[in-house]
């Protein structure tokens, strides 16, 4: 167990260096690898991706560094071959991300809170698989029996 003091530091160390974070000029299409899953920070190239390849979307609000459900999710399922062959081939995977100590531009930060704003979101993990044109076909979270039966529920959404 860490003391209040290493806390203290930790926290005044991020105070002093929250202005060294280079800030990205426009948004751009940032891809972060979970796995061997590709997953796309920016929500309106995502979009326009999966529509041109009719594709849904999988939008994942996490908070990837403190959100136990979370990281669980990401360690069962997102990172396992079964989704990553799935999604390769129907999805196109969006990160927003709400994390406690990954640094991000003030940017960003904005398109993932407008995002939360505009679906909803009350709690991580939420889920949204989204068809082509961006409507909400399920909502849903964490669930416990690992990528396949998780592929599953993806695929009947889809079904439906």
């Amino acid at each position: 167990m860490k003391g209040f003091g290493f806390y203290i530091s930790v926290l005044t160390i991020a105070l002093l260096t929250g202005g060294c974070f280079e800030q990205i000029p426009e948004p751009q299409t940032v891809a972060i690898e979970h796995g061997e899953a590709i997953w796309q920070t920016d929500f309106n190239a995502a979009q326009k991706q999966a529509a041109a390849e009719n594709k849904h979307v999988l939008v994942d609000f996490s908070g990837s560094d403190w959100c136990g459900w979370c990281i669980k999710l990401h360690k069962e399922v997102f990172s396992k071959e079964d989704f990553i062959s799935y999604a390769d081939e129907n999805l196109v995977l969006v990160s927003v991300d709400f994390p406690n100590s990954t640094p991000q531009s003030a940017e960003q930060k904005a398109a993932n809170k407008a995002l939360a704003e505009r679906y909803g979101i009350r709690g991580f993990p939420t889920v949204l698989i989204l068809n082509p044109p961006g409507e909400v076909v399920k909502r849903t979270g964490y669930q416990q029996g690992g990528p396949g039966p998780y592929v599953e529920m993806i695929k009947n959404a889809i079904a439906n």
